[in-house]
């Protein structure tokens, strides 16, 4: 769940962190007035769940309330790079000394949280690191310990110019990590850090907390209902699916084989539908996937590509033809099936459906694709 700024900052202030003073408006009349109440010069800033705002005009500089006016409704009304902005976050400016960078996410590695800290701040960290390694510093964290003030103080006495007092920055960080744990957060990152003579604001918000902890999560707003009405539908399902422009509709289990076989679609000249993954304990909810894929008016074939490791195709296919014996759909089908279990899937499908398997995966695309211009 990714929280847009004013979101992430409302949290913040909550936990006793400074944020500029500031209001959300989702009109050009509420962006001026909020910049009246602020002093007249204000930051507006586009809210939407993407990066890289500021290169793309998503966060600007206003001298007035009437520029702050004019920047809010070209963004509410225009939109940024394709994305809708329902509302722009209008906060004071502030008078900056110095720019850091911090972030707190999962080190899939080591296997525990990792604390980034950087003394050159307000620019795209994965450039930087790029760029000069040695600038990013990282402080891996023992989840039994937490991060501590002194490993917090160690962390702040390796940056080249700490900024002062410097106790400040490492109180900051012990804060930032407590909230990091409390929410359940995948990454919650502050970028810049601003140092504003002795006290340190962010001045930005990153934060994406963990899909599956939301529900216990009370301090969070509801998860806004986004995507089309099928992606919705899935959702409520607990269901991955994601509504493309394509005609081949794509069920498969597992993210990485869905992706490969979406990408085989596109390399034989055709168009996926959808991608749609029946993996893990999804291939229960084998009728609610396939009717969700065939409930896509462009659909106008399946392609049905499974590989079993762990799991046992047999079982998969089994709920398959389940589900497509309750839903009689009228498409044509093509399967391919390898791993545990597929010679019995194979009999399945042949003594059920009357429809032969393809040996090789590349051969069930084609003849997906061909079935789809036909129709």
């Amino acid at each position: 769940m990714f929280l847009e700024e004013h979101l992430g900052k409302n949290l913040l202030r909550e936990a006793r962190l400074r944020v500029p003073r500031g209001g959300v408006a989702r009109s050009a009349i509420e962006a001026g007035a909020l910049a009246q109440q602020l002093g007249g010069a204000v930051v507006v800033k586009a809210q939407v769940k993407a990066g890289r705002r500021g290169k793309a005009g998503g966060v600007v500089p206003a001298d007035s309330p009437d520029e702050a006016a004019r920047h809010a409704a070209r963004l509410i009304e225009g939109g940024l790079e394709g994305l809708a902005v329902e509302c722009v976050l209008v906060e004071e400016k502030c008078t900056i000394d110095r720019e850091l960078y911090v972030a707190i996410t999962h080190d899939p590695l080591a296997k525990t949280p990792v604390v980034l800290l950087s003394a050159a701040g307000g620019i795209h960290i994965e450039e930087l690191h790029a760029a000069a390694p040695g600038q990013v510093l990282r402080e891996h964290v023992d989840i039994r310990r937490g991060l501590d003030a002194e490993a917090a103080a160690h962390l702040v006495g390796r940056l080249a110019v700490a900024p002062s007092p410097a106790g400040a920055l490492a109180s900051t960080l012990t804060a930032l990590y407590s909230l990091y744990r409390t929410l359940d957060a995948e990454l919650l990152e502050i970028n810049p850090l601003a140092v504003c003579g002795d006290t340190l604001v962010a001045l930005d918000c990153k934060l994406i907390v963990d899909d599956s902890a939301v529900s216990r999560q009370p301090a969070l707003p509801p998860p806004v209902a986004t995507g089309t009405p099928l992606e919705r539908r899935a959702r409520i399902e607990g269901l991955v699916y994601i509504e493309l422009d394509g005609n081949v509709g794509v069920l498969a289990n597992g993210a990485g084989l869905t992706m490969a076989t979406m990408d085989a679609v596109n390399y034989y000249g055709g168009r996926p539908a959808n991608f749609m993954e029946i993996g893990g304990d999804a291939y229960r909810k084998a009728e609610p996937a396939l009717s969700i894929v065939l409930a896509n008016p462009r659909v106008r074939s399946l392609l049905v590509n499974l590989c079993g490791a762990f799991a046992r195709t047999d079982v998969i296919v089994e709920g398959v033809l389940a589900a497509w014996e309750t839903l009689r759909p009228t498409v044509p089908v093509a399967f391919s099936i390898h791993g545990t279990g597929e010679a019995q899937a194979i009999e399945l499908v042949r003594s059920r459906l009357q429809i032969e398997p393809f040996d090789l995966m590349d051969d069930a695309v084609r003849a997906a694709i061909q079935m789809a211009g036909r129709q």
